[in-house]
């Protein structure tokens, strides 16, 4: 099962380290989101299901169940292509004013995740959040019957208010508001197989339980250098829609923030002290990186890197960094291990 536990600290360190005089200020936040076990099978009880809307007929929700053929036809070739760990590929279009992810599975789209002005319909990025919860029917138990058994979805008072879900004829779409703006940030949407490997929220089931197969370590390794193209290229939309400039890719910064991400996962800690190269001051200072001001945010087993972007910007203090006055940004990303360096030099 899984269920959302956000936990966020948020340290400011004022006149912390001396460079040629200058003063560096340091920031750092994190965000955790730990997945709960689901391998015990849980009786389920007879559907609970609100009425579907309407397949959509236009936008990037139109495409889920289409060839790949078509994301061609109508798109292009994508800029690039990033494995996930759900068994299908990110195709990932990009402009100033459009992003989206298409999942690419057996040549068939299964997922789409966008943001920036793409046309989401029957919703619409930056729409009121009392707009759509005018429009829709929406549930806290969500229930799928598949053939390899029947899955319910049980969605907390948070996820119902900041990321609710909700059914499109055979498809769903996850909807992640901006509790800030009250407005809708970015749009996913998902057929029923891929929601189900992915497990967004707690579950309960019945019969079979439907997963991805864990990804070998050169699948791993690639999956996370399209997560940090993926979390960089968010975080530069999210910056645009409120007329920030967009972040540089720090090379540098994002080793440093590689190397937390690993060893957070392999001596199993969460925090941004290592306790074998210390805070993020030390480990820029370590890496020679020169910087006026500092900024860290990390975060832990999100389903991906658009889902843990989008944790960052619903908590008060990494959305402060996210959003801060920075110039570069390096990302590092290990296994489900997520970090972002800001830099400022």
């Amino acid at each position: 099962m899984i269920r959302i536990l956000i936990v966020m600290s948020i340290i400011v360190i004022a006149t912390l380290y001396m460079n040629n005089m200058e003063e560096k200020q340091v920031l750092e936040n994190s965000s955790k989101h730990p997945k709960i076990d689901t391998s015990n099978s849980v009786s389920v009880p007879e559907e609970h299901q609100i009425s579907p809307g309407k397949m959509p007929v236009k936008g990037i929700g139109s495409f889920i169940g289409k060839q790949s053929g078509d994301l061609k036809t109508a798109f292009g070739e994508p800029i690039r292509k990033d494995p996930s760990a759900y068994e299908y590929e990110w195709w990932v279009y990009k402009d100033d004013k459009h992003y989206v992810q298409f999942g690419v599975e057996h040549n068939q789209v299964v997922t789409a995740y966008a943001t920036g002005k793409t046309e989401v319909a029957p919703f619409k990025i930056g729409q009121p959040a009392n707009e759509i919860f005018a429009a829709n029917v929406l549930d806290t138990e969500i229930v799928i019957n598949h053939k390899k058994g029947n899955y319910r979805f049980e969605l907390s008072e948070e996820d119902f208010n900041i990321r609710p879900l909700v059914r499109l004829g055979d498809i769903y779409v996850q909807l992640y508001l901006d509790k800030f703006t009250g407005t809708l940030s970015s749009v996913r949407y998902l057929s029923k197989e891929t929601l189900i490997k992915q497990r967004p929220y707690e579950m309960v089931y019945r019969g079979k339980l439907l997963s991805a197969p864990e990804p070998d370590d050169l699948t791993w390794k690639e999956i996370e250098q399209g997560s940090e193209k993926q979390i960089l290229d968010i975080t530069n939309m999210i910056r645009k829609r409120f007329d920030l400039s967009s972040l540089q890719e720090e090379i540098n910064a994002a080793e440093v923030a590689k190397l937390h991400s690993r060893e957070m996962h392999d001596k199993q800690y969460f925090a941004h002290e290592s306790p074998s190269k210390g805070n993020l001051g030390d480990r820029l200072d370590s890496a020679n990186i020169n910087y006026r001001s500092a900024g860290e945010n990390i975060a832990a087993n999100y389903v991906d890197a658009p889902a843990a972007v989008e944790g960052w910007l619903n908590s008060e203090g990494h959305r402060e960094t996210l959003l801060g006055d920075f110039t570069h940004l390096g990302v590092g990303v290990y296994k489900k291990y997520y970090t972002q360096n800001f830099i400022t030099h």
